[in-house]
């Protein structure tokens, strides 16, 4: 028995290979791109050029602005590949996200807490804060970093999963030809609408990253 979100599920079978369409990229990326350089290598050199600088503007140190970048093309492929049709959408699901998210949160607090404990614990204080305040900015701030990794995760899954889950509701409730003619035009807003939904996500994840690990790591 399957129901609405059945088209979610990760595992259909003892031999489920859904995840793989993770790394399917690969496969078809065009060999071309690793000789010559042509419009697709231009694009994504252009994209990551200015990804590179507007991350200068936000990170204060150099150098982690590759692993940030790395982190959002995987993402974006990912969501981008999950629009086309019987391709595994990985990024609509907590195992995906939450696995980034989590590593990068735990490698910012553990690399703070040892190295610049001084200045962690004066992040839990805004300055100007009223003395009567100050017992509940601590707790209102300690459990906003906690919650940092799942409002990362949650965020991407979410926003991935909804337009999924929408473009299916009207999918399945299209019986009549006269209706689906007309339910085109949704599915095609729809559509664009996802497209923009991807990129924007992936821009998202990272500018936040950049922005948690720029809190450590600005003196």
């Amino acid at each position: 028995m399957t129901n609405l979100f059945s088209v979610f599920d990760p595992c259909t079978g003892s031999l489920s290979m859904n995840w793989i369409s993770t790394l399917i990229f690969i496969m078809i990326m065009p060999y071309k791109y690793w000789i010559l350089t042509n419009k697709l290598s231009w694009l994504i050199n252009s994209t990551i050029k200015s990804l590179k600088m507007e991350m200068e503007n936000l990170m204060p140190y150099k150098g982690s602005s590759l692993m940030f970048i790395s982190i959002m093309m995987f993402i974006l492929i990912n969501n981008l590949m999950g629009l086309l049709p019987y391709v595994f959408t990985s990024s609509a699901h907590l195992n995906f996200s939450l696995t980034i998210a989590l590593p990068l949160w735990l490698s910012f607090m553990l690399y703070g807490w040892l190295n610049k404990y001084n200045k962690m614990f004066s992040h839990l204080l805004p300055v100007g804060t009223p003395p009567l305040l100050m017992p509940f900015m601590i707790m209102i701030e300690t459990i906003s970093n906690i919650i940092r990794p799942g409002s990362l995760s949650v965020r991407l899954t979410a926003n991935m999963i909804a337009g999924h889950l929408l473009m299916s509701l009207l999918g399945n409730n299209t019986t009549s030809i006269i209706l689906m003619t007309s339910i085109m035009i949704i599915f095609i807003t729809l559509m664009l609408f996802e497209l923009a939904v991807a990129m924007i996500q992936a821009y998202v994840f990272m500018t936040l990253t950049t922005l948690y690990s720029s809190e450590v790591n600005y003196e």
